[in-house]
């Protein structure tokens, strides 16, 4: 090939008249000027073809030995573990590329089991399929003569990344190596620098080893190196994130089913950087695969039934150097919403036998928290909530709504050490309760308290109670003819045990009726005398009443393992209620309680529903008696 090319030129050199001779005998018609951008044109055309000839001679004479290279290193320096292939390299001398097609990283399974029996295998195994694998402006001479690698960049299209993960033993006594990349690599490189290495629209997979089934998967993933400095100096820079100055990820199109099929997890975006500290999440919904009741029947047990929607969710002040050495997460504000969640509780369900649900108190939850959190502030803005329940006697539901949540939690965190400066997180935070009264409250949560004590205090501004009968009535069959709020002001302390403290309810004209439950569930007619009496006799119609002073009501009560957070949050405040307006004689069921009463209700239910099949049984019998 080498000689076609030279060949080749010498025809060029005669053509051109490219000798000594005719150079200093140039006398024809023509004149010098363009007899010398002749001779020019040729000697670069020569020399062009000259360069070409020998980058392809040597581009394949490298070819072959270059394969052997990349597949021998790879085979050898992962312990025989591994195999790299490809269709085809390409090499361009002249413009310092290579381009791999087709590139496959496969492992070797029966290598992987002898690993094991030796316990040096690692937890996890790769399987890579990638389209093409491209490295651009490589300075091969220096990289021979200088043993310095620098090239613009590596790109890598359409990779499929599979991550196998396997239960491994490790031997305990197996010294890891502790010295820095540039250490490793030393003996052969002075430095490694790689302007820019992307990774174009991949798919990563997480599968379990010993089932084969997948665990996650991950589409259309994007990831940017920059600038990767690899030598004596960089290992120290305090600049660079694992001798980076920047490693940035675009995830899209993010959807998973969990295991038990009940929920869809679905993330339009997820995209962070390490030299701006932050990581931003937008479009995750968490979605119900099935209709509220549907949901909550497929259990044996209650179970709380969630529809969430958040529109944006950023972390910003991330510390990724500890997030990666530490494995835990340090960031200086968490920025959630706008967003909307739903909560939908059956109380026709038992709660789960020997259950507390204290085990789901926020500061409890944040304690198993598999990783070390410490975030400074949490900051809610305009999130909606929609708390519903079902009552199974009225077979109706009840919802509160709490709409434009907004406000700041402060210090929450599991660090230990962080917890020994400052043990408690405090949240401010204001929502509009059933579209009409803005709610304020402070709560102060002891993180380290065994008791998961809190106090909680705030007020709710004016109110037509009207507004509460959708709840009041379906929940409890009790509507509101009329009634004012004024205020309510609440200063309680609380705990997994139960709750103490003030409260103040302010309001006029309040009169209520009692309700009759249906024939076969459902809201029936008025109790017209027992209304009367409760309005006669229990209801104080305002507070203060005229020329009294206001009435205070003093709250305390005990908590049973089936109630909730929620349900010790205004449980707390709906007793002082009552106390004022004074309901304070009638004793409030617990969710124990409740649930016996929802049991004998069924119960009921069923004997009547037994009943009337009976009755329906002997009218047809009768009647085929009297047509015979």
């Amino acid at each position: 090939m080498l000689n076609e090319y030279f060949v080749t030129i010498a025809s060029l050199i005669s053509h051109y008249g490219l000798d000594i001779a005719g150079y200093t005998n140039m006398t024809s018609n023509k004149s010098g000027k363009y007899k010398v951008i002749k001779w020019l044109v040729g000697i670069l055309t020569a020399l062009i073809l000259l360069v070409g000839g020998v980058a392809l001679y040597f581009s394949a004479k490298w070819k072959p030995l270059l394969t052997e290279k990349i597949k021998d290193g790879v085979y050898n320096g992962s312990q025989k573990l591994y195999r790299i292939n490809f269709k085809d390299i390409r090499l361009n001398l002249i413009t310092g590329s290579a381009v791999l097609d087709s590139v496959t990283l496969t492992p070797d399974t029966t290598v992987f089991n002898q690993l094991k029996e030796l316990q040096l295998a690692p937890a996890n195994l790769f399987q890579i399929k990638l389209a093409r694998l491209q490295l651009s402006r490589i300075g091969v001479l220096t990289a021979y003569f200088k043993k310095r690698i620098n090239m613009n960049s590596i790109i890598m299209e359409q990779p499929s990344i599979n991550m196998i993960h396997y239960k491994v033993v490790k031997k305990t006594d197996t010294a890891a190596d502790k010295r820095s990349l540039y250490d490793q690599i030393s003996k052969t490189l002075k430095s490694i620098h790689v302007k820019a290495i992307k990774i174009i629209d991949a798919d990563f997979d997480y599968i379990n080893g010993s089932t084969s089934k997948p665990l996650n998967s991950i589409k259309h993933l994007n990831i940017t190196v920059k600038d990767l400095l690899i030598d004596s100096l960089s290992k120290s820079d305090t600049t660079r994130f694992y001798y980076t100055k920047d490693i940035s990820f675009e995830l899209t199109g993010y959807r998973a089913t969990g295991k038990d099929g009940m929920y869809t997890t679905k993330i339009d975006t997820v995209a962070g950087s390490v030299s701006n500290k932050n990581i931003r999440i937008k479009g995750l919904q968490m979605i119900p695969l099935h209709p509220d009741l549907a949901f909550t029947r497929k259990y044996k047990y209650g179970k709380d039934r969630y529809d969430l929607k958040f529109n944006e969710i950023t972390f910003t002040g991330v510390d990724f150097n500890k997030l990666s050495a530490e494995g835990s997460l340090y960031a200086r504000a968490l920025k959630v919403g706008p967003a909307n969640a739903g909560i939908f509780v059956n109380r026709e369900l038992p709660p789960p036998p020997n259950f507390d649900k204290a085990h789901n108190f926020p500061h409890i939850a944040l304690k198993r928290l598999p990783i070390e959190t410490i975030i400074d502030t949490v900051k809610l803005s305009n999130i909606d909530v929609a708390y519903t329940e079902y009552n199974p006697i009225t077979q109706k539901r009840g919802t509160v709504y709490f709409q434009n949540l907004t406000g700041n939690i402060l210090n929450l965190t599991n660090d230990s050490v962080r917890l020994a400066k400052n043990n408690h997180a405090i949240a401010n935070l204001t929502a509009l309760v059933m579209k009409t009264s803005r709610i304020k409250v402070t709560i102060n949560f002891n993180l380290t308290a065994r008791d998961a004590s809190f106090t909680y205090k705030g007020n709710v501004g004016a109110m037509n109670m009207l507004v509460l009968n959708p709840m009041a009535k379906n929940m409890g069959l009790v509507e509101i003819e009329s009634g004012q709020m004024q205020g309510t002001d609440f200063d309680i302390q609380a705990n997994m045990k139960g709750a103490s403290g003030i409260v103040h309810f302010y309001y006029k004209d309040l009169k209520i009726k009692l309700l009759k439950e249906g024939e076969n569930g459902g809201i029936g007619k008025k109790k017209g005398f027992l209304s009367f009496l409760a309005n006669s006799l229990l209801i104080e119609d305002a507070n203060p009443g005229k020329g009294a002073a206001p009435r205070t009501a003093r709250v305390t009560f005990e908590r049973t393992p089936a109630a909730s957070f929620f349900n010790l949050l205004w449980k707390g405040v709906f007793i002082g209620m009552r106390e004022t307006v004074g309901l304070g004689i009638v004793p409030v069921k617990t969710p124990e309680q409740a649930m016996e009463k929802v049991k004998d209700k069924k119960q009921e239910r069923r004997e009547k529903r037994e009943e009337r099949k009976k009755k329906r049984a002997e009218r047809k019998a009768e009647k085929k008696k009297t047509d015979t």
